[in-house]
């Protein structure tokens, strides 16, 4: 999508790279991440309003350091490096930079030097959050210093002429209070951008590439009642209306309820809807498969299958919506660049490839809670938007070991007694997601006076931003109790519930 205002994040490695392009999208400002080497005549095409250069983990001297085009200095675009990036600029610009004696990790004081621009606004004493272990020697005459620390003489550096701009700390994280103004200085003062961005300017003009890209081609798209499915689904309708077709697959692995719900919601929307019951397909499919990749693997094959059949009862379709994520895309990156692939996306498993269809994905460059806002624009309800995410193979993933009926008929109702008591007790909406887990082991218990030899739930819930990283929740123990009880006492084959008290690192949020 073109943006007439933008601000382009070049990636070295940072675990934090994509924070800083999310704070700059809160000024109402557009921002990309691209690898570091990313070509200078495309990045031209795009003509940010400016360049941050992120931090990352290699020393600029190393003899394999991830380092841009030299190019890039004479191109006229104002340049902010964070740390690592800072380390750039001097190595590219005359500098020396060499290992510190004393690595710097933690809080520290910044005195800020020079008020004019990056620091226009702020106090004379900063606290900031310091993570590197090289350090900058010294610059050529060109810079000049505009912040220092006691371990960092040169802190922050500014160019005499040019619109050059490096700090050895990170702005971005909540542990530099006023990192935001910091940024904000730069995107809005130095490189001029004007807060344009936002839900119902992302609204307009997505409607109108669709428009002039889809025309009066037909459409499928595979909604799963999901946030991200449904504002795909909605934003596509409103540019192409009739031509468009969704596709719900029940595939037997859903929560209680849910495929009424979809049917219910959707059954009246202003797009073609068609529900395909494959509950039992999927069941026989997964007989006796215990491992979860050999799941994972099977239910994208049969959701494949099922989606063609249907999609060739339609005809002559042309597209295939998806709703791919942006942190989907960062993720998938090339291994080629600084940052490891994480994982691969594929949101209906191969179906472009397999179908000669053409792909469109109209959310690629939002985050979740950029989606839930487009939502909002859009009029879709809260109780659509708000709904915790859930994973492609469902329930599957969330029963460990085989898959059978009598599984799912213990899941289903602990997972629907769990969510009803958040949301009776206000801590749904507190929680990034919140789940029931049935394991594949079986307890000691002792109910009405007998011994109980059954099942254990596991309860898991988290708070994150985006899912990237997350923390379990705090929910506060006499709710935990109050679930405990009505799951153990309600779900016949359940004498024992734990919860999951795992962040994510190291953990994932689901469980298989």
């Amino acid at each position: 999508m073109k943006h007439e205002e933008s601000i382009i994040v070049l990636d070295f490695g940072s675990q934090y790279t994509q924070l800083i392009a999310r704070r700059i999208r809160e000024f109402g400002v557009y921002s990309e991440i691209k690898q570091f080497d990313f070509d200078l005549n495309e990045l031209d095409k795009l003509n940010p309003k400016g360049i941050i250069l992120s931090g990352g983990p290699s020393s600029v001297y190393d003899k394999n350091a991830p380092l841009p085009d030299k190019k890039l200095f004479d191109m006229g675009y104002p340049i902010l490096g964070i740390c690592y990036g800072l380390q750039v600029i001097a190595h590219l610009n005359g500098g020396k930079v060499a290992g510190a004696l004393h690595r710097e990790y933690g809080r520290a004081e910044l005195t800020v030097d020079d008020h004019s621009d990056l620091f226009f606004q702020l106090e004379n004493f900063l606290t900031v959050w310091m993570s590197h272990g090289d350090r900058l020697e010294n610059m050529t005459d060109d810079f000049k210093i505009i912040g220092h620390t006691g371990n960092a003489p040169i802190a922050a550096v500014r160019h005499k002429i040019k619109p050059f701009y490096g700090i050895q700390f990170h702005p971005e994280v909540v542990h530099t209070p006023k990192g935001n103004k910091i940024l904000e200085n730069f995107v809005i003062k130095i490189c001029g951008c004007s807060k344009s961005w936002n839900a119902s300017s992302f609204v307009d003009t997505a409607v109108n590439e669709i428009k002039n890209k889809v025309g009066q081609e037909q459409a499928i798209c595979a909604l799963s009642g999901g946030v991200d499915s449904t504002v795909a689904a909605y934003l596509v309708a409103r540019a192409i209306g009739k031509n468009l077709t969704c596709i719900f697959v029940d595939t037997g692995l859903l929560r209680a309820g849910e495929a009424e719900q979809v049917n219910n919601y959707f059954g009246e929307a202003d797009f073609k809807f068609i529900h395909v019951d494959a509950g039992q397909r999927f069941l026989t499919k997964l007989d006796r498969v215990m491992d979860p990749e050999k799941k994972r693997k099977i239910i994208g094959e049969e959701f494949i299958r099922v989606f063609e059949e249907e999609a060739k009862k339609i005809g002559d379709i042309n597209y295939l919506i998806q709703g791919t994520l942006y942190p989907d895309v960062i993720e998938s990156v090339s291994t080629k660049g600084p940052s490891a692939l994480i994982k691969s996306h594929h949101n209906v498993g191969g179906l472009p490839e397999k179908m000669g269809l053409k792909l469109l994905e109209p959310l690629r460059e939002l985050f979740k809670d950029e989606v839930r806002k487009v939502g909002k624009e859009l009029k879709i309800p809260e109780n659509i938007l708000g709904r915790h995410p859930f994973p492609g193979p469902g329930l599957a993933v969330r029963i460990l070991g085989e898959i059978t009926n009598e599984r799912l008929a213990i899941l289903r109702p602990a997972d629907k007694i769990y969510i009803e008591e958040l949301k009776k007790n206000d801590q749904y909406d507190k929680i990034w997601q919140a789940f029931a887990v049935l394991l594949p082991v079986q307890t000691v218990g002792v109910m009405g006076d007998e011994r109980t030899y059954e099942n254990v739930i596991a309860l898991r819930a988290v708070t994150s931003m985006d899912g990237m990283t997350a923390d379990w929740a705090k929910i506060p123990n006499d709710i935990l109790a109050k679930i405990s009880n009505r799951i153990i006492n309600e779900v016949k084959g359940v004498n024992r519930v734990v919860y999951d008290i795992s962040s994510k690192p190291p953990s994932t949020i689901e469980w298989e």
